[in-house]
């Protein structure tokens, strides 16, 4: 019992005039833990904030692209080429001027955007696709990945039924 007190009084010396060397190393390697704990949760938390945005910009991304979408196929008046990753529609023009058809379409390579009418609509498509149950019905399942993994991160789905079908 003797030898630790002596031991202890041997590195911890009263010393009236200011800490001891080894005092101060205590303190730097507490502090440097500190700070290291307080870095890593910062840093998660950065990372975790910056990737919940990335997610929310996507969703909103799609949503918009798939509204542009359904509501320009909505007002078509006759589906006139249809694949499984594109679609061209007749669109009527306003007063006498004839219809315009508009195309949308897709690749088929995961990451390449839509195109309507050859200009990107949406980045990082994983697939979209066009069904037609009929002449006057489309389907569309859109698939977007924000972080490149092997599982869409938004997944969309729109039954379009053309209201100017057939006039």
């Amino acid at each position: 019992m003797k030898n630790k007190k002596m031991m202890l009084k041997k590195f911890f010396v009263k010393n009236k005039k200011g800490f001891s060397i080894i005092e101060m190393m205590v303190v730097v390697v507490v502090m440097g833990l500190i700070i290291l704990a307080l870095v890593t949760f910062f840093t998660g938390g950065t990372r975790s904030w910056i990737t919940g945005q990335s997610q929310l910009s996507a969703q909103r991304n799609a949503r918009q692209a798939m509204d542009w979408m359904v509501r320009e196929i909505r007002h078509g008046e006759a589906v006139t080429s249809a694949t499984p990753n594109s679609i061209t529609i007749a669109v009527p023009a306003l007063g006498s001027d004839p219809a315009e058809s508009v195309t949308y379409s897709w690749t088929g390579t995961p990451g390449d955007p839509i195109n309507r009418e050859g200009n990107p609509l949406i980045n990082n498509v994983k697939k979209l696709e066009f069904t037609y149950p009929d002449a006057s019905k489309v389907h569309i399942v859109l698939e977007v990945d924000v972080d490149k993994d092997s599982n869409p991160d938004i997944t969309l789905n729109s039954d379009i039924n053309l209201r100017n079908f057939g006039l």
